[in-house]
């Protein structure tokens, strides 16, 4: 095999196991960090107006003490909302992408958020 032969090949070789180790990393990684692109918005039961941009999907978030009356779901993922700190129990109201909605009377404000993955 001559040296012009044997430094293709090694240079071949070389970039095959650049590619391979690119598209491992990429695959590897695209689930971590996912975002639920654009905002949260929610009003809270003493009207201050907050925004969570690009929020993580995974996870349950909590909203501000007081809780929240009205929220506008500006993501790209649909949300749920519940009237626990945890995600837990019944009573949640499902938000899709690009919607809002306003908690009932009577009913008391959201307290927690997750989204549907």
């Amino acid at each position: 095999m001559s040296v012009t032969a044997t430094v293709h090949r090694r240079r071949h070789l070389g970039i095959a196991a650049g590619v391979t180790l690119l598209a491992l990393a990429v695959s590897g990684c695209s689930g971590l960090g996912r975002t639920a692109v654009g905002p949260v918005t929610y009003t809270t039961e003493r009207e201050a107006v907050l925004q969570v941009n690009s929020p993580s999907v995974r996870g349950c978030h909590r909203i501000a003490p007081a809780g929240a009356h009205e929220v506008e779901n500006g993501t790209l993922v649909d949300v749920i909302m519940y009237r626990t700190r945890d995600c837990t129990g019944g009573r949640t109201t499902y938000v899709p992408t690009r919607f809002s909605d306003v908690t009932a009377p009577g009913s008391g404000p959201w307290r927690s958020y997750s989204f549907v993955h």
